[in-house]
């Protein structure tokens, strides 16, 4: 199954949780007991009709957990719109390819895992109770693999990405990086954006958090370019 069909179906779950307070919707699935009760229903009829496959070597029953997983993330406005945007940034910037074109879908990944844990570590996302970071990682990586396959026409929102990287090549001389001249750039630009109204952070995040997450996704680029062998983004 590819997967922008689960990108109809995590639709499907949002609608599921929210819908699951009537019952009459409720009990044409038999699972009136909550909205993770229908969630889950709606999961496992899914998998059972070849809607959708397990995957991430999960169970039935942590499948059922991950989709109740999503159904909250998606009705958590602030943890959506972020992990959703840099699913986006991720797949225009840092694409599942080496420097020659062949497939590296390892180093994707690892980028992937290492931004989302950024984004929670610093404060950009607050999860939901019933969602954790290895769910909020896997519900990236199924949106970024589903952009991943996109024949559409797409902006460029690996733009941010790219400035960041910027940072990186202009202070590496003979391979080696200058990640003190890199921090302090960073967080220089983050500082500057906020201060000119282009930056604007939520109560819950300090600018020392968004700066501190910057200089993360800076870490998190590297290694993709070192695992890749990509000199720029």
């Amino acid at each position: 199954m590819k997967m922008s069909t689960w990108r109809w179906i995590g639709v499907c779950l949002g609608v599921a949780a929210i819908q699951a307070s009537s019952p009459a919707a409720a009990l044409a699935q038999g699972c009136a007991a909550s909205q993770d009760a229908a969630v889950g229903c709606f999961v496992s009829n899914s998998v059972k009709t070849g809607l959708t496959s397990l995957r991430y070597g999960m169970t039935m029953t942590q499948f059922k957990a991950y989709g109740v997983a999503v159904s909250k993330i998606l009705q958590a406005q602030q943890a959506y719109l972020v992990l959703g945007g840099m699913s986006s940034a991720i797949a225009d910037a840092m694409p599942p390819t080496n420097s020659d074109g062949t497939a590296n879908v390892s180093a994707q990944e690892a980028a992937v895992n290492a931004i989302v844990h950024a984004e929670i570590l610093r404060g950009l996302v607050t999860l939901p109770t019933e969602a954790s970071e290895q769910q909020a990682q896997w519900f990236s990586l199924d949106m970024v693999t589903s952009m991943n396959e996109t024949g559409g026409i797409m902006l460029s929102p690996g733009f941010l990405l790219r400035v960041t990287d910027s940072y990186i090549v202009s202070a590496t001389s003979g391979g080696v990086v200058n990640w003190t001249q890199v921090n302090s750039q960073l967080a220089t630009m983050v500082s500057t954006l906020a201060n000119t109204g282009l930056l604007n952070l939520p109560a819950s995040v300090t600018l020392s958090n968004a700066q501190a997450f910057t200089q993360d996704v800076a870490h998190a680029i590297y290694t993709y370019k070192q695992a890749t062998g990509r000199l720029s983004l």
